[in-house]
C-alpha cells in the first residue's frame, strides 16, 4: 500500500482531484487531505496546467500589413506581470513545501496568563537586509544589527508586556529590504543600498523568525503571524507566509495568515484588529477597504483598530476605528537621509482585552535595544 501525504487543499483542488470537499479549517481557505502518490502526481500537473494556462501580458506588438491594409504577420512580445510572477512562484513553493519537515510543537515554559488578554507585538518597515553607513544617515545598519535588534526587542517587549494567553506577531510589511537577486525596489526598479546577497538575507529571515516564533510560543498558549506584504517585498511575503504555515503546519497553537491579499483581519472577543502596510491604500482611505472586506468581523465588534506602516511615522486619527501608522525600528538609509525623510525610531507592544479593547502597551525605542 502506498504512502499517503497529508497536504492542504482549497475546495476547487480537492473537487478536481474527485475527493470529498470538506469545510476549510478555522481563519484558513484550505483544509487538510490525505493523498496517495497518484493523486499527489495529478496535484502537480494541476498546477503546473494553472501556471502555464496563465495569460501573459502583452509587452509589445509589431505588425506586417500590405498596401491595403490587411495584416499579413503579426509578432506579439508578451511579459509576465507581477501577478502572473506571484502565482508562478507559489505554485513553486506548494511543490517545495512537500519535502519540509514541519517542526515538532514547542513545549510551553509558562502557564500562568490571562485568558481575556492579548497582546501585540507591532512590527513594521523593518527592511532586514538594509545597509546604512551611521557618517552618511546617522546610524550604522546591517544584517547582523536588524537580527540582533529584533532579538532584542522581543526580549524586551515580551518582559513588558502582560501574561496574555494570547499574542499576535503583526509583521506589517517591508520586512526585506528587497525582493530578488537584484537590489531593487520591484515596481520603480530604484537601486537599493543592499547588504550582502539575497541568499544571505533569506537565511537571516528565516533563521530570526523561526528564533522568534520559538520565543513566543514558549510564553504563549496561542501565537498568530501576521507576514503581510509590503512595497518592498511583496513576492517575499508569500514565501514566508507559505513556507512557515507549512514548516509549523503540526504546532496546533501557531496560526499563520496565508490571505495573499494584502488586507488582514483578527477578531479577539469583542476586539476587530485591521492591518495593511499602506502601499495600495493611503491612510485617509485605507478604512473604507477594511470595513468592506470584513464587513461581518467589523460588524460583531465594539472595539475596532487599524494598523498600518509605510510612511515610517506615528499618526492616529479615524472616526470608526483607532486607525494607527506605526514607525520603525530600523535606521534611515541614504535615501531617506538625503531627502530630509526623519522619523523617530521605536515598536510597541499593545495588549487588547476581550471586553474593553486597549488596556496597555509599551513602547521599545531604538535607544532601549542598544
Amino acid at each position: 500500500m502506498s504512502k499517503r501525504k497529508r497536504v492542504r487543499l482549497n475546495s476547487h483542488e480537492a473537487s478536481i482531484l474527485g475527493l470529498d470537499v470538506k469545510a476549510n479549517e478555522i481563519d484558513r481557505n484550505t483544509a487538510r487531505y490525505y493523498l496517495d502518490e497518484e493523486q499527489l502526481q495529478e496535484l502537480k500537473i494541476l498546477q503546473s496546467n494553472h501556471v502555464q494556462n496563465t495569460p501573459l501580458s502583452i509587452k509589445a506588438t509589431s505588425t506586417l500589413e500590405d498596401g491595403e491594409g490587411n495584416i499579413k504577420l503579426q509578432w506579439i512580445k508578451r511579459d509576465k506581470t507581477e501577478e502572473d510572477r506571484l502565482i508562478a512562484l507559489r505554485t513553486a513553493i506548494d511543490t517545495l513545501k512537500e519535502d519540509i519537515e514541519p517542526a515538532k510543537p514547542v513545549k510551553k515554559v509558562n502557564d500562568q496568563y490571562n485568558k481575556k488578554l492579548c497582546n501585540q507585538y507591532t512590527l513594521t518597515d523593518y527592511h532586514l537586509g538594509m545597509m546604512a553607513w551611521s557618517e552618511e544617515s546617522g546610524d550604522d545598519w546591517d544584517l547582523k544589527i536588524a537580527e540582533n535588534t529584533l532579538v532584542r526587542f522581543f526580549e524586551i517587549a515580551m518582559s513588558e508586556s502582560p501574561n496574555a494567553k494570547e499574542c499576535i506577531f503583526a509583521q506589517i510589511g517591508d520586512f526585506l529590504h528587497w525582493d530578488g537577486l537584484d537590489a531593487v525596489t520591484p515596481a520603480s526598479k530604484h537601486v537599493l543600498d543592499a547588504d550582502t546577497r539575497f541568499t544571505k538575507l533569506v537565511r537571516v529571515a528565516i533563521r530570526v523568525i523561526k528564533r522568534v516564533i520559538k520565543m513566543l510560543l514558549e510564553k504563549y498558549d496561542k501565537v498568530k503571524l501576521i507576514m503581510a506584504e509590503g512595497n518592498h517585498d511583496p513576492a517575499s511575503s508569500v514565501w514566508l507566509r507559505e513556507m512557515f504555515d507549512s514548516f509549523y503546519e503540526d504546532e496546533p497553537r501557531l496560526f499563520v495568515d496565508t490571505n495573499p491579499d494584502p488586507y488582514y483581519c483578527v477578531t479577539f472577543g469583542k476586539v476587530c484588529l485591521f492591518y495593511h502596510h499602506g502601499h495600495k491604500k493611503s491612510f485617509k482611505t485605507v478604512e473604507s477597504a477594511f470595513i468592506g472586506k470584513f464587513k461581518k468581523e467589523f460588524g460583531n465588534s465594539d472595539f475596532v483598530y487599524g494598523h498600518t506602516g509605510h510612511l515610517h511615522h506615528s499618526k492616529e486619527e479615524s472616526n470608526l476605528m483607532v486607525l494607527e501608522q506605526h514607525r520603525t525600528l530600523a535606521a534611515k538609509d541614504a535615501y531617506s537621509s538625503r531627502g530630509g525623510y526623519l522619523s523617530g525610531r521605536d515598536s510597541k507592544v499593545i495588549t487588547y482585552h476581550k471586553k474593553f479593547g486597549e488596556v496597555k502597551r509599551s513602547t521599545i525605542s531604538i535607544n532601549m535595544l542598544k
